[in-house]
């Protein structure tokens, strides 16, 4: 009796022991750090740290190991004690240089996106176009002097300006619904580079939290909270090019509140004969505090303006026959101005131990008018085919996820559910036919538009050890109203859609080093609220179906790999004809490809990255030899080698390839590929750093952006179809110097 007793009493005693701990995880800066990892040696519970730092233990007792460890930063153990589990425990870590052999891809977070927060430290950006470019397998293309939304291109995509590709910052969408110029219209430029803290991405339709446009992926952009030092930068170099940057704290910073403000400028001519005159003003600014229990709070506001004149699109055979050079214009009467506004809130808070709520609210205004001529004089031989776009636009809204954990038996659930409403009031929404910017000759198109999507999702994640289970299901509501201006009798168009986009991914974690995962879902990308109120709804939200399987690999210490093949099925394509304002429907297309990316380092301070993709990618409604999709690249790449830290020195030199692609349905036209290499580097003592940055350093003669286009020139009887291109910086140097205070 004594012994059943006595092993009774044993047993209460090791169950009541294991007990709960709750702590937060910071930097030396005393800053919140997020998705570091918290493992117990003994009892092998482990956990991740919150936005705000935070976690959550199970199953500790007094003498256990933690070992506490985030890429970047150096690894602690720490042994529990009785004064551990009475209060929030604080914990410490010391940064270090980034060192690969310390990443494990099971105790990472999201291992994908962790590369890309690698990337960022040892090659950080300084310019809005190279911010896309830290993004696996996509690549970019300006056109229309500097000021104009890059074109992108992933996974066989010709994007245009983010009609397949979901962007967004600190929750804020990006994206415009039903804009002026292309459905999906995404100008990053708001985003001065160095405020960039994090860039978190995901290829395909696979992610319940990501709706419109997400068919190929999403990317979105997180900003620091804290700045380490006030900082001030001028660059300045070849065709009258500057960048002033100023980036400075107006807060002390603390454990309870930070604050910053960033300005840039930008101005540069460009390569071209008739001069960019682009010039381009941000101001961005951040406000973040934490209560006693840790909730944050965090304001940003921020507000962009630019404006630049622009060569546009030239025809090859003006080039070939010598009329105008590479850099040469048939109407350099092209150009815009644009700016946004934005004002942002973020709350983050802890329900309870196992719930964490997020919520941000929104509201921009934005103004964009763009002057183009794509066809010259094909449709007026007097005048010529000048077209002004233009808008102004307010959004406003909202998102709110709860995250909740729990344990079914063994099984542990994470539970992710959230609602969006988005709401876009674009009033004069305008198209016209122009002369030299100043005279129209005739409105296409004039009227205010509403677009509202609503829209609420679950994700359950069943954890069963090495294998996890991820089922998910989106429910989408639009509403599209549209009002003509241009009609004698007052009348608003009004349609409605509804959508369900069901998701199902699994993980299985084969080893330490070894993550498999096999991804499929259901996404989708809107129309133009002009094009489905004038169809009665028709083609309102075509569906995408795509399927990925992939690993993340560690075969070395300081060697990872991630691979995925994948297939995509889309419904229906669009192609904007920005001259007609128009969508044009291009029928059911079909890709499949291969992804690889490489990271290598080669020492302390010396690394290796490639990114490569291919694609094919064809329309399947149409017979074999006119179904290629037309500038959907089969192959793309890009990657390089970077220096970080060594002896003050930092750099690297950077490649990108994109190959010739079919510029039309039967690939009788040819847009040809580039292969173009950049270098910088950089030089810190005491708290100046000296940089040079070469862009294009063979001078390689590449087309930055191509179209085959019909036009016809003022001398020209009958029109011709060709490629039309904007050619890509030749040779470009420039210096700049910063520093730290």
């Amino acid at each position: 009796m004594k012994f059943i007793l006595l092993i009774f009493s044993f047993v209460f005693v090791t169950v009541s022991s294991a007990q709960q701990l709750k702590g937060i995880v910071t930097n030396g800066e005393n800053q919140p750090l997020e998705a570091a990892y918290i493992y117990n040696l003994n009892s092998k519970s482990h956990a991740h740290t919150s936005e705000n730092g935070v976690f959550v233990l199970e199953n500790n007792a007094v003498g256990d190991s933690l070992k506490i460890g985030l890429l970047g930063f150096k690894n602690k153990t720490i042994v529990l004690n009785d004064v551990s589990f009475n209060s929030l425990i604080t914990i410490a870590l010391d940064e270090k240089s980034f060192q690969l052999d310390e990443l494990v891809i099971t105790e990472a977070l999201n291992p994908v996106s962790t590369i890309t927060r690698l990337d960022i430290n040892t090659n950080p950006v300084n310019s809005s176009q190279e911010i896309l470019r830290k993004v696996p397998g996509l690549i970019i293309g300006q056109h229309a002097g500097g000021g104009k939304a890059e074109q992108i291109f992933l996974r066989g995509f010709d994007i245009d300006h983010g009609t397949d590709i979901s962007l967004s910052v600190d929750g804020m969408p990006i994206n415009m619904v039903s804009h002026a110029h292309g459905q999906g219209y995404s100008d990053l430029h708001f985003i001065i580079p160095e405020t960039v803290n994090k860039i978190d991405f995901g290829k395909g339709s696979y992610y319940a939290e990501r709706g419109d446009f997400a068919t190929a992926g999403y990317v979105d952009f997180s900003t620091k909270d804290y700045l380490k030092e006030s900082s001030i930068a001028l660059s300045a170099g070849q065709f009258n090019s500057i960048r002033t940057l100023g980036m400075f704290n107006l807060l002390e910073t603390t454990k309870n509140q930070n604050a910053y403000i960033t300005t840039e400028y930008i101005a540069t001519d460009g390569p071209y004969k008739s001069p960019q005159n682009f010039n381009r003003l941000n101001l961005f600014g951040k406000y973040v505090a934490f209560s006693p229990n840790n909730d944050k709070v965090s304001l940003t506001i921020s507000h962009f303006t630019s404006r630049w004149d622009a060569s546009g699109q030239i025809p090859q055979r003006e080039v070939d026959n010598g009329n105008i050079s590479r850099f040469g214009a048939i109407d350099d009467t092209e150009g815009g101005n644009t700016e946004r506004a934005n004002f942002n809130v973020e709350f983050n808070k802890h329900i309870s131990d196992y719930s964490t709520l997020k919520t941000n609210a929104f509201y921009s205004h934005y103004g964009f008018e763009l002057y183009s001529n794509f066809t010259f004089f094909l449709e007026d031989a007097v005048n010529g085919d000048q077209i002004k776009q233009k808008e102004d636009r307010s959004i406003l809204g909202f998102n709110t996820t709860i995250i909740n954990e729990t344990n079914l038996g063994e099984i542990e659930l994470t539970t992710t559910s959230g609602i969006s409403l988005r709401h876009d009031i674009v009033n004069n929404i305008e198209l016209s036919h122009t002369l030299n910017r100043n005279t129209t000759l005739e409105q296409t198109q004039l009227g205010n538009l509403n677009q509202t999507n609503l829209s609420a999702f679950t994700n359950l994640q069943f954890d069963f050890g090495k294998f996890r289970i991820a089922p998910a299901l989106r429910l989408d509501y639009f509403k599209f109203l549209y009002h003509d201006k241009l009609q004698t009798n007052y009348t608003v168009q009004v349609e409605t859609k509804t959508m369900l986009s069901p998701k199902l991914n699994f993980y299985y974690d084969a080893a330490s080093n070894l993550q498999v995962y096999l991804k499929s879902g259901i996404g989708f990308h809107s129309n133009d609220t002009r094009v489905v109120v004038s169809q009665k709804g028709k083609d309102v939200l075509p569906r995408s179906y795509g399927v990925d399987l992939g690993t993340i690999w560690k075969p070395a210490p300081k060697f990872i790999v991630n691979s995925a093949l994948w297939y995509l099925f889309l419904e229906q394509e669009f192609v904007y004809v920005g001259d007609a304002g128009i969508v044009e429907p291009s029928g059911k297309t079909a890709r499949y490809g291969a992804d690889l990316g490489l990271r290598y380092q080669l020492t302390d301070w010396l690394f290796f990255d490639t990114d490569a993709t291919y694609t094919h990618a064809r329309s399947t409604e149409d017979s074999s030899g006119e179904n290629y999709i037309p500038l959907a690249p089969d192959f793309t790449m890009a990657g390089g080698i970077s220096v970080n830290n060594l002896n003050g020195f930092s750099g690297g030199i950077r490649y990108r390839y994109l190959d010739d692609r079919p510029a039309n349905e039967d690939n009788s036209i040819i847009a040809n590929g580039y292969f173009v290499t950049d270098f910088n580097v950089n030089y810190t003592f005491n708290n100046i750093t000296l940089g040079l940055v070469i862009e294009n350093l063979f001078d390689t003669e590449w087309n930055e952006t191509q179209f085959a286009t019909e036009s016809r020139l003022q001398n020209e009887a009958q029109p011709v179809e060709e490629i039309h291109f904007t050619p890509g910086t030749p040779f470009f140097i420039k210096g700049t110097i910063a520093y730290k205070f």
